[in-house]
């Protein structure tokens, strides 16, 4: 079977691209470069953590970016491991990722672009690489904002239903999946920007890396303002139940309380005993007008509470 392999070379520098490979793109790597056993193993591994293994000759980077499968409407870690030498870079996502096959596709169209790029040295590819990511990013927040949004709008309404319980585990779940794969990667861009300047054209892009360091710290930011918004509105919306609930047994509890004299009016008398003035005409109709003259007054004393 024959490998999938996607490449582009400028300038004595290749940028080679392995999406989602098998064991026949693993066994290229092998056959063309002299990588550590340990890294090759960790590209078959889907488990791995963000981290970045320097050798004298190359660096190995493995980074987590979150991944929307829209079967499943949730977030799941995609994993992007990626070689780095003095004229080469090779990218490996796990799954197939639009940014980064968006990057490839416009050097692969673009000449001019490419050449300036690629001059620039491989530290720098791998940075455009990484940029489009992080951009890719963002969206997603988005998203869970317009859905924190969406969740405030039906939580006011009249009669919230029990959907708005389902949105606020739904975007709990997503907030937290973006956190775990956010929280072990922010060390590692830092480690990851000493590394990269070893493959730098020039000393002055360094600051490149300091850019994707400040995009993960803003990601993590607007997380845990996410996460504190989803939280008020999990209280707000327990709260908002706690009273709806307290409501309707305060309206029953006043429904009984009225109708309380009924009942022991019309169980008393329904025990085979004397009613008083049973002889006369207007004996129930007298009863009926207490009982209803009686129903009011308790009416009025708990509208005058506030109960009612």
């Amino acid at each position: 079977m024959e490998p999938r392999v996607s490449m582009l070379e400028t300038g004595g520098l290749r940028w080679i691209q392995l999406e989602s490979p098998g064991p026949a793109e693993i066994a290229w790597l092998e056959e063309e470069f002299s990588f550590h056993e340990l890294d090759l193993e960790d590209v078959r591994s889907r488990r791995q953590r963000p981290k970045v293994d320097e050798y004298p000759d190359y660096v190995f980077v493995v980074l987590h970016f979150p991944w929307y499968d829209k079967q499943s409407g949730r977030l799941f870690p995609a994993e992007v491991n990626a070689f780095i030498g003095p004229d080469f870079l090779i990218t490996i996502p796990n799954v197939p990722l639009k940014p980064v096959s968006n990057v490839f596709r416009r050097l692969e169209a673009n000449e001019e672009e490419r050449a300036e790029w690629f001059a620039k040295g491989s530290g720098f590819l791998f940075y455009e690489v990484l940029d489009s990511l992080y951009g890719y990013c963002f969206p997603i927040l988005d998203q869970i904002g317009r859905k924190l949004e969406d969740i405030e709008d039906h939580l006011f309404e009249r009669d919230p239903d029990e959907s708005v319980v389902r949105m606020i585990s739904n975007v709990k779940q997503e907030i937290i999946s973006y956190r775990k794969i956010t929280k072990p990667q922010r060390p590692v861009l830092r480690q990851l920007e000493r590394a990269g300047e070893r493959y730098l054209a020039s000393e002055d892009l360094d600051i490149y890396y300091d850019d994707l360091v400040d995009s993960a710290e803003r990601i993590w930011d607007l997380l845990e303002n996410y996460k504190e918004v989803a939280e008020a509105l999990e209280q707000t919306n327990e709260t908002a139940i706690s009273h709806r609930q307290n409501r309707i047994l305060q309206v029953l509890t006043v429904l009984t309380v009225v109708f309380l004299p009924v009942t022991f009016v019309t169980n008393l008398f329904g025990m085979n005993v004397p009613v008083p003035f049973d002889h006369v005409s207007f004996a129930f109709a007298a009863i009926l007008a207490v009982l209803v003259s009686t129903i009011a007054v308790l009416l009025g004393i708990f509208k005058w509470l506030r109960w009612v």
